[in-house]
């Protein structure tokens, strides 16, 4: 067998694994943007539950990581991107990262300033716009092994909702400035905020890398 069609195959390997990554990311975004409401509601048990898929999620995704670093480790200089490839792994697992560390902060902000100006809804939705954005990731990738043009253009959208998480992320930091008072409470819902931003930005990361990796294909 020829090593170019070596290497095709253990990129298509590493693609797997990689979608098998975002995917288990992807389901961990979800369940964050339920979060919101169930602090509102009070649903204690909701919570727990939630904290625990997210908090398992982040284990599954990292031992993906150590998998895909065994996998390229082993084919050595076969793939010629492998740096990308292994960058690729190690930014999804950072989302993972955020997700865990955005529910906790979240999970410890009173019900009575989740509902300050509808906090509440605008954090779904801004939550949401980041799934879409993870969603999208995830069409990427299986897209790569079909139509590496498409790809591309599905990266391009990803910029899109990256544009609009910003926007919304300006608006709720003011608002939050503006209307909670209790420094400890302010600190924490700023703190989220800007933790959804940042995985929005590690979003466009991978999605750039995934645009590189399609190239190579």
């Amino acid at each position: 067998m020829y090593s170019g069609e070596l290497e095709v195959q253990a990129k298509r390997k590493a693609l797997a694994v990689l979608q098998d990554e975002i995917n288990r990311i992807l389901n961990a975004g979800r369940v964050l943007s339920t979060l919101p409401k169930m602090l509102v509601k009070k649903d204690k048990a909701g919570i727990k539950i939630a904290l625990e898929q997210i908090s398992s999620i982040e284990d599954e995704v990292e031992n993906l990581r150590r998998k895909i670093t065994r996998d390229v480790a082993d084919v050595g200089g076969l793939i010629l991107n492998r740096d990308n490839i292994l960058n690729t792994a190690y930014t999804m697992d950072e989302i993972s990262g955020y997700i865990t560390g955005i529910s906790f902060k979240l999970s410890n902000i009173k019900v009575s300033t989740m509902k300050t100006s509808n906090l509440d809804k605008d954090l779904t939705e801004l939550i949401e716009l980041v799934v879409d954005e993870i969603y999208k990731l995830n069409e990427i990738i299986r897209s790569l092994n079909v139509d590496s043009s498409k790809s591309i253009e599905l990266a391009q959208e990803t910029q899109k909702i990256e544009r609009d998480i910003d926007t919304k992320y300006r608006i709720m930091e003011i608002k939050a400035l503006n209307e909670i008072h209790d420094t400890k409470e302010l600190l924490l819902m700023k703190d989220v905020i800007e933790l959804i931003e940042e995985m929005a930005d590690k979003c466009q990361e991978v999605s750039d890398s995934f645009i590189l990796l399609a190239l190579s294909l």
